[in-house]
């Protein structure tokens, strides 16, 4: 077995659905989540027994809907849980995705306590119509204080998510997000284009004519910015979304999501999830009754999957390098170790890829050096242009 697992846990509840979430998450079930968690356990409890309590967890990520909606004790049964039935590296990275809106200082302290070492606060935006646009449930100010409320409850390694290109957005709204977080020096940032999904209200919105369809030139030209007064204030670009805090003392990259972007493996737990492990890609059913009621079962020995999963594809090499590429190409810093990739599947990534890799060098998309194959200046901003050549 690899000894480098990690673990995803999908929280879908959420106090309201944002306008513009296509996720797999769900408003007005709240009092469903006693039940959720213990189908959690259940299927934390599974997988332990089916790997004889031997999988090594380096990450546990608890993303949602909003993870931060769960009472703590709920959190700390998780957590134990996980401790209980896997091998839990001692410097594990556990992460907790939360609503600003959603904490409070004595939560926030507990949850330190529990063991979760690194926060993902939804900030998204300054302005106040943009939240009213996205159906957030918070403000800045909230955002303010939780992010000071985590610092004090003794979280160091804090995360801002932002979003982008949002219809009516300007650019001087966001020179000014960027500079209002940049004064509070968290040790990572997320920043995300916004896209309008089929099936959201902002989608119908903006198909009515209500609000403007957002400008893809104009959101170019945010990142650009971003990046670049990032940089200034000693920020580094490791991946096309993410950026850490330079610092001698720590890596703040995301080790969680490193996880993702080395297609490395990690069990999805909960309704929704989606998972990567023994070579399978799985898929949780997604509606949470269902999935409590599936983990409600006792699980044959014979099977190799939680009784939630719906669906389990087997991944051949050729599809695995495919995918290693187009997931490695997002790191900007790193790209494709060639030394690691030959390693893995015994064959360089120039020979096996080796038509794509020319067009796309010829391009000017991506940069081919003696180790690492990595996205040029140009290919960031072009990279749906670049990952879609290692998809069949």
């Amino acid at each position: 077995m690899n000894s480098k697992n990690s673990i995803y846990i999908h929280i879908p509840f959420c106090q309201k659905r944002c306008s513009y979430c296509d996720f797999n998450t769900f408003a007005g079930i709240n009092h469903l989540i006693p039940a959720y968690i213990n189908a959690l356990l259940r299927e934390i409890q599974y997988y332990g027994h089916h790997y004889h309590n031997q999988m090594t967890v380096g990450t546990i990520f608890l993303g949602g809907g909003t993870p931060s909606l769960l009472k703590n004790n709920d959190l700390r049964i998780i957590v134990e849980a996980i401790k209980s039935n896997f091998k839990l590296s001692t410097n594990a990275e556990i992460s907790l995705e939360a609503n600003p809106g959603t904490v409070t200082l004595e939560n926030l302290d507990l949850l330190r306590k529990i063991g979760f070492n690194r926060i993902s606060l939804g900030v998204q935006t300054t302005q106040q119509r943009h939240f009213d646009l996205m159906g957030r449930i918070h403000n800045f100010s909230d955002a303010i204080n939780a992010f000071f409320w985590a610092r004090k409850a003794g979280f160091e390694n804090i995360n801002c998510d932002l979003i982008y290109g949002l219809p009516d957005q300007t650019l001087f709204d966001w020179q000014e997000t960027i500079e209002k977080l940049l004064e509070l020096k968290p040790q990572h940032f997320s920043l995300y284009a916004l896209g309008i999904e089929a099936g959201t209200p902002l989608y119908s919105w903006v198909n009515q004519g209500l609000v403007s369809n957002p400008d893809d030139d104009l959101a170019a030209e945010m990142y650009e910015f971003a990046e670049g007064e990032l940089e200034k204030k000693g920020y580094s670009s490791y991946e096309i979304s993410n950026f850490r805090l330079l610092d001698d003392m720590n890596d703040w990259k995301c080790r969680h999501n490193l996880q993702y972007w080395r297609n490395e493996p990690y069990l999805g737990l909960g309704a929704g999830a989606h998972g990567y492990v023994d070579g399978y890609r799985t898929e949780n059913v997604t509606h949470v009754s269902q999935y409590i009621s599936l983990l409600s079962k006792n699980p044959k020995e014979t099977e190799n999957f939680s009784p939630a999963v719906k669906l389990a594809t087997q991944i051949d090499k050729f599809t695995e390098m495919q995918e290693t590429m187009m997931v490695g190409l997002r790191l900007t810093e790193e790209g494709i170790s060639i030394e690691r990739f030959f390693k893995r599947f015994q064959i360089k990534p120039q020979i096996i890829f080796s038509k794509e890799l020319k067009e796309l060098e010829g391009l000017g998309l991506i940069e081919i050096k003696e180790k690492t194959i990595r996205l040029s200046k140009k290919g960031v901003l072009l990279g749906n242009l670049v990952f879609q050549k290692f998809v069949n």
